[in-house]
């Protein structure tokens, strides 16, 4: 059955899938040491510059947990939105890793503001060394509710990281689904506007399993300890990198944002047919928020499931994912059209 709850439900995309067999083929050297994770690394550096760093982990939580360990101390602070995976759906794991605290601000359609950046570094600072020391600003691109930060948004963050000496995090677990809403590269999204350090999904996107840490200004050589020690290290690394070789070299990133943000906007034309519907946030990328009625929960949840992202008020998600069809789409907007017109 396919499912609206997550693109974390999806398969492996076909060129992954087999990306994964050829590397299955014969013998390689363990520890990243392959010409698979070797190749993977050049064609990241094709894409973000020469002095980039790159290192392959297993999820999001460790993209997100090691990238920031790596440029923070426990006396130190992260400046997010209360909407981010740091602090909702990662269970406090940058916090019990680094002992560091979160700075939230109260999100607006998932994204920050350089005002309320500012703001919030202020009144950190006010009390100095009695404070933790504000060092990065982390955002999610796209934002757990789909939106996206344009490119004129980002360079405004930038600047306010530039003022004040902090470091740009970007969770990009759907920055493919960005990129495309945006017609944008990766390289525009990133290091033209001045990201620091960078979580690449690709489980989202039709990957088995996956995400890279990409270190796009210089760091210092030691990285590779705190990969190994934090349990990062595959021994046989080849299986994660060679999917990255054709999701890059062969656009699949894009071909697969592209539909799955396709059939979000399909999805989202036909139920704003219906008056009764609300929509909590703006639909731009793979993720849809609407409101529905008790009854129209229980009698559209078990044809294609989702979640129910806030019981008190009936907010759900809708998520669609790279093999999502046209046809599935449909099946569903039909069966609501129904319900609807039986006053559900």
């Amino acid at each position: 059955m396919k499912s609206f709850a997550s693109d974390n439900y999806s398969g492996i995309a076909p060129e992954i899938l087999q990306a994964i067999i050829e590397a299955n083929t014969n013998h390689a050297p363990s520890y990243g040491a392959d010409s698979y994770t070797e190749n993977a690394i050049v064609l990241f550096k094709k894409i973000f510059g020469e002095s980039i760093s790159v290192y392959f982990v297993t999820n999001g939580t460790a993209a997100n947990t090691l990238g920031l360990k790596a440029v923070i101390n426990s006396h130190h602070s992260i400046i997010c939105a209360d909407t981010s995976h740091l602090v909702t759906q990662e269970v406090g794991a940058c916090i019990s890793a680094i002992g560091c605290m979160v700075l939230q601000i109260p999100h607006q359609n998932g994204k920050i503001t350089p005002s309320a950046i500012e703001e919030t570094y202020n009144q950190a600072i006010y009390w100095g060394r009695h404070n933790n020391k504000p060092k990065v600003v982390s955002i999610a691109q796209s934002t757990e509710f789909g939106t996206v930060y344009t490119l004129e948004e980002l360079a405004a963050i930038s600047r306010v990281c530039k003022k004040h000496t902090l470091l740009f995090h970007m969770d990009g677990c759907r920055l493919a689904n960005a990129a495309v809403a945006l017609d944008a590269t990766f390289n525009e999204l990133t290091v033209d506007v001045g990201v620091d350090i960078l979580s690449f999904g690709g489980t989202k996107n039709g990957l088995a399993f996956g995400e890279a840490i990409v270190f796009l200004k210089p760091l210092d050589d030691e990285f590779e300890y705190i990969h190994k020690q934090e349990l990062q290290l595959l021994s046989k690394m080849r299986f994660l990198s060679a999917q990255f070789i054709p999701y890059l070299e062969q656009d699949i990133w894009k071909k697969n944002a592209t539909q799955a943000n396709l059939m979000c906007k399909q999805l989202y034309q036909g139920l704003k047919q219906h008056k009764s519907l609300r929509f909590a946030y703006p639909v731009e990328t793979n993720q849809l928020f609407v409101y529905f009625t008790d009854q129209l929960i229980k009698a559209t949840q078990d044809l294609t499931p989702y979640y129910i992202w806030n019981k008190q008020s009936n907010l759900v998600r809708l998520v669609t994912s790279f093999d999502t069809t046209a046809q599935e789409v449909e099946n569903f907007l039909d069966r609501i059209s129904e319900c609807v017109q039986q006053g559900m």
